[in-house]
């Protein structure tokens, strides 16, 4: 049986994968802090543990796993990210966990190992213009991200590729762009815009007004959970090395994710524009070379996304009201 190794499996994406590498008929462990919020673990094994500390690392890496996913960081949504308030534990603590696990996962001789990084990596200078937003993956350099999260994510890039030059690992590197989906945090600072705004509808009456940061122009791309899953699996096991990014090329306006989910809820929803952070001006996926070299790139619909993630939410909503 093949065996898989999640950290950060106590996480939104990463208790996803579990699920989904056991579908696929893997023996997997788990590793993370905590376990996952929403639902039990799937993982044949799960280990609470701080992966900053290499006793930790070693005793869960202990044997040469098929497949190993580094999943875990210190994150959130721009509420976490971009206040300045974060940036030394940010860094310090996802560093950590990157240094401490390629090493262990080196030394018990493992056969592939993913990391996934993210699109906070690329320049702001690139993406000032919202409706024209550069992420090609050769564009992140001369590097200049918005954030410390930014600034760690390039490092740890550079760590993952300097083991496959050095010690000959098969690493391979992925810029996550915007993952969201059911089972995502989605209330207490950390949540990331599309649980952030699908709470605050759910939360809303029809004609109610919900506050969002900034003038609601600023652009992203959103990646459903599934999608995300199928790009990581697919890259590891091509043998490419990337770094690649794994993300939606359906840009849209955070005034414009507000009408949708407003849409889907069947309500009719006032914004107002509050000061916040915000993080750059537009981001969008670029998926050139991800269909040139793994012949496959996202085509799920955002709304299709949306609408179980809208539905998911407003249970929990529901479920806090009734409490």
């Amino acid at each position: 049986m093949r065996q898989a190794l999640v950290c950060g499996a106590g996480g939104f994406i990463g208790a996803h994968l579990v699920r989904r590498l056991k579908a696929e008929g893997f023996w997997v462990r788990g590793v993370d802090l905590k376990r996952p919020e929403f639902a039990a673990s799937a993982a044949d094994d799960f280990v609470v543990g701080d992966l900053r500390e290499a006793e930790v690392c070693a005793a869960v890496c202990d044997r040469a796993f098929d497949e190993v996913y580094q999943l875990a960081a210190d994150m959130g949504g721009a509420g976490y990210i971009f206040t300045g308030e974060n940036d030394a534990a940010i860094m310090q603590n996802s560093a950590m966990v990157n240094l401490q696990m390629l090493e262990a996962a080196r030394r018990a001789g493992v056969a592939r190992m993913f990391y996934s990084s993210s699109a906070c990596i690329y320049p702001a200078y690139n993406q000032e213009d919202p409706d024209n937003p550069n992420c090609a993956e050769d564009s992140a350099y001369p590097a200049a991200p918005d954030s410390e999260y930014g600034w760690e994510k390039l490092f740890s890039e550079r760590l993952y590729l300097a083991y496959r030059r050095n010690h000959g690992m098969a690493t391979s590197v992925a810029r996550f762009h915007n993952i969201f989906g059911p089972e995502g945090t989605w209330t207490g600072g950390r949540e990331k815009a599309p649980a952030a705004i699908c709470r605050k509808v759910a939360e809303a009456r029809s004609g109610d007004t919900i506050e969002i940061w900034g003038d609601g122009r600023q652009t992203r791309s959103f990646l459903y959970v599934d999608e995300c899953l199928e790009g990581t699996t697919r890259l590891l096991r091509s043998g490419e090395t990337g770094p690649f990014n794994i993300g939606s090329e359906e840009m849209v306006s955070i005034n414009g994710l507000v009408a949708m989910v407003a849409e889907i809820a069947g309500k009719r929803i006032e914004v107002r524009h509050v000061p916040g952070p915000l993080g750059v001006r537009g981001r969008n996926s670029d998926n050139r070379l991800i269909r040139e070299r793994l012949r496959w790139a996202p085509s799920r619909t955002l709304r299709e996304g949306l609408e179980k993630t809208y539905a998911w939410i407003e249970g929990r909503v529901r479920g806090a009201v009734g409490a």
